[in-house]
């Protein structure tokens, strides 16, 4: 009987579609606005807002207003949510088919640079959180196009209290700065400075669409501390899905490594 048969996993429903999946592949490189995936996949802005919608309903994709241009949305893939997706997939079929976790054991000699406008909070926990990830073993820097005077101190609290790392001494860099500098990957993480003009020369360029945490409570450092919470946890989720990205056959120059750019 047809009615006895297992549900298709949630992700092969989403995934199976072709347009879907375009915009799957499009979203796991970086986020995006709707008028760039509806110049990547090549159809129109209704179909593939309708098959956004899909996804959003799903739970695999999220959409985040612009904090530089109200008038625009970011995109953004749950990696997580889809790798546990696949996982629920992989199981359904047969359970010796459910992946293990990979860990990448090699990536020294990847340099990466993250991006913000001030350099006083996101880009400098992007910085210590990706550090820390690795082990130190690839070389990391942020840098900001209108740098303030110094860390947010919530930046520094958060990142001591829940990763054990210290940022105390951490100095703000303007992007002139690192720009004679070569990285593998440029990650910007506000929608601000990645419409700043720069010249990365052959990075592949990545756009994390974040809030400033700083803003939601401007005048009270205590109250701002949850959302600090929150943007370092997000930085960390997707720094632990850029990571196997960053070993040597996958870096800059690989021929099986396909480069976005912004």
């Amino acid at each position: 009987m047809v009615s006895d048969r297992l549900p298709v996993p949630l992700l092969m429903r989403m995934a199976s579609h072709p347009l879907r999946w375009a915009l799957m592949t499009e979203l796991a490189a970086s986020d995006r606005r709707v008028r760039e995936l509806v110049a990547a996949v090549g159809e129109p802005q209704n179909l593939v807002s309708y098959h956004l919608r899909l996804l959003r309903s799903a739970g695999l994709v999220t959409m985040r207003r612009s904090s530089f241009d109200g008038r625009d949305s970011y995109y953004h893939l749950d990696l997580g949510r889809c790798g546990a997706a696949w996982a629920e997939s992989a199981g359904a079929l047969h359970p010796a088919l459910a992946p293990a976790a990979a860990t990448p054991t090699d990536v020294t000699g990847a340099a990466v640079l993250f991006l913000c406008s001030g350099n006083s909070a996101r880009s400098p926990m992007a910085e210590g959180l990706l550090r820390h990830r690795s082990n130190g073993r690839i070389e990391v820097a942020s840098a900001g196009s209108h740098p303030k005077p110094a860390l947010h101190p919530n930046a520094v609290r958060v990142l001591h209290e829940r990763y054990g790392i210290d940022l105390s001494g951490h100095h703000t860099t303007a992007l002139p700065a690192v720009a004679d500098r070569r990285f593998d990957y440029v990650i910007t993480l506000c929608d601000r400075v990645r419409e700043y003009p720069r010249d990365h020369g052959p990075a592949t360029t990545v756009h994390w669409s974040l809030p400033d945490p700083a803003t939601a409570a401007p005048a009270d450092d205590a109250a701002s501390y949850p959302e600090f919470c929150r943007v370092a946890e997000e930085i960390d989720i997707r720094n632990r899905y850029l990571l196997p990205l960053l070993t040597p056959t996958t870096v800059t120059g690989s021929a099986t490594h396909a480069e976005y750019r912004n």
